[in-house]
């Protein structure tokens, strides 16, 4: 079991090149700049600050590392698609995120969150689809299910498994609320199978795709 509570902030990356070493196994969340990627992170990590937050979307603008120890980190992407700031810098957290996700040989999965009021936007999409091509596991967070009652909650949750059922059992979905804590043990969960170091102890290296 990883022992999420130890998770410390490594290095910041604007570029693969400048990503800690390839090694062992990391977890990558990713989504929009207003889905809730650090509070998540907080949450899973019972920090109140590991990951940054703020009211103004899209500050999350370089790749950064959280370890639980030497070989098993947290990822928080970029946010996508909502930050207010010119083309050419959009274009090169682009550029950057798809040579992270795409060639990053220890990235064992893909946390994907979605706002559950409106899911599976284009972004999310295109994620799920290169996903798909590589052959990555995703599991999508649809996140402040406090801002809906149960019973909506749940419809917009079985919404969502049967369009992305296409994608087959690689791609999994849960509500999850960072205020409320709801969906914590089950995200926690699907960390702690892809951390799991013994799992890929005798597989070799995954393909770099071109």
């Amino acid at each position: 079991m990883v022992d999420f509570r130890q998770a410390s902030f490594v290095t910041s990356a604007a570029k693969l090149s400048q990503c800690p070493e390839d090694i062992g196994a990391e977890v990558a969340f990713a989504g929009r700049s207003n889905a809730g990627k650090s509070s998540a992170i907080n949450t899973l990590c019972d920090q109140k600050a590991l990951a940054r937050t703020s009211k103004t979307p899209g500050r999350t603008q370089l790749i950064n590392f959280f370890a639980m120890n030497e070989e098993q980190r947290l990822v928080d992407l970029p946010g996508y698609g909502y930050a207010k700031v010119p083309v050419a810098v959009k274009e090169h957290w682009q550029k950057h995120l798809s040579d992270y996700l795409e060639r990053r040989l220890c990235l064992r999965g893909v946390i994907l969150l979605s706002d559950i009021r409106h899911p599976l936007k284009e972004f999310d999409i295109h994620m799920l689809d290169w996903a798909a091509k590589a052959q990555m596991p995703v599991h999508i967070l649809l996140t402040k299910a406090d801002k809906l009652k149960r019973g909506p909650a749940q419809s917009t949750l079985l919404g969502v498994q049967k369009a992305v059922s296409s994608y087959g059992p690689q791609v999994t979905a849960q509500v999850f609320s960072a205020t409320k804590r709801t969906g914590l043990d089950q995200l926690r969960g699907h960390l702690n199978a892809w951390l799991d170091l013994s799992d890929f102890e005798d597989e070799g290296e995954f393909e770099v795709l071109d």
